[in-house]
């Protein structure tokens, strides 16, 4: 009994197609890089002249943000490198590795903010709650902005999203450090500026966690969030011709891009180039899998090495 194994590559043009690719937020990025510096000058000045550790604790936030946007916007750069001999997705993997970094980062931020609030709970020290609200007020507008300028692309790109949570968070944050100031001016409790902050810490914690269980993930090849690998299944042993399925992976090679390889048994024989790109086509289309790889094996009795789902 002939084995035949046939492999076929399939790529989807239209539909969604590669509209997952990495979005152009160049001019987004230089804006709120650009606004951002400004602003941690503002606001960490006046924290040391008005002696406001939420102010200080907020400027050294922003200033990761800064950082944060900058490490994203060079993986957006990276990401859209054509593949070479050594890197054969090219550098699509770097919007991950983005992510994860700024998840980290925004964890380093919280140790820091964390530790100075505790310190001034301790030792509580006069704050002028005036240069607090004015400070913090423009921290709203400028957070908020630039938040807005990542909205579009939160729910496509995890590299995005990571923009956005940052910025969206600072928001909250300045919002509570106006509130806190409002407090110390009305009733003179200098140790509502230290306990703001500890405030801000949960905020930040609480922002993170979801990009940084889902950086973490995809650094480890996890499957997108977004896709239900049940229905991927279903989806493939229902294709005509399809007597079943085996060594099924789906894979993250961006924050925005999926890959798919599977083996195909089909008895009836080699299907054409017209099904694989049908099949590729509807599995970009309907769960967004932009690069599947199908491997065809007609002999149903073929001692395929990888067919026990143990085996990778």
């Amino acid at each position: 009994m002939s084995h035949q194994h046939d492999y076929e590559h399939g790529h989807s043009h239209h539909g969604h197609g590669h509209s997952h690719a990495p979005a152009d937020f160049g001019r987004a990025f230089a804006i709120g890089i650009g606004l951002n510096i400004v602003y941690v000058l503002l606001e960490g000045g006046f924290g040391f002249i008005s002696n406001s550790v939420a102010l200080i604790a907020d400027a050294g936030h922003n200033l990761s943000d800064v950082l944060s946007l900058a490490v994203a916007w060079t993986a957006v750069g990276l990401a859209k490198r054509p593949p070479t001999r050594n890197f054969t997705y090219g550098l699509r993997g770097s919007s991950i590795l983005a992510a994860l970094f700024n998840a980290a980062i925004l964890l380093v931020a919280i140790g820091a903010i964390g530790w100075e609030a505790i310190q001034r709970l301790v030792w509580p020290a006069p704050v002028a709650s005036t240069a607090i609200m004015i400070v913090a007020g423009a921290g709203i507008v400028v957070n908020a902005a630039t938040a807005w300028l990542f909205a579009s692309g939160r729910h496509d790109d995890l590299n995005i999203r990571g923009a956005f949570l940052h910025m969206a968070a600072d928001t909250a944050v300045s919002v509570g450090v106006v509130l806190a100031g409002f407090a110390i001016a009305l009733t003179g409790w200098n140790w509502l500026d230290p306990a703001m902050s500890l405030v801000i810490v949960v905020v930040i914690a609480w922002s993170t966690w979801s990009l940084l269980r889902e950086s973490v993930a995809m650094s480890l090849s996890a499957v997108p969030s977004g896709i239900d690998m049940d229905a991927v299944r279903r989806f493939l042993e229902g294709l005509d011709g399809v007597a079943q399925i085996h060594d099924l992976h789906v894979w993250p090679m961006s924050t925005t891009e999926t890959a798919l390889t599977v083996h195909l048994v089909m008895p009836g024989g080699h299907p054409g180039d017209r099904f694989i790109m049908e099949a590729a086509h509807r599995l970009d289309h309907q769960f967004r899998i932009g690069h599947a790889t199908f491997q065809v094996e007609t002999d149903p009795n073929t001692d395929c090495a990888l067919a026990p789902e143990r085996v990778v």
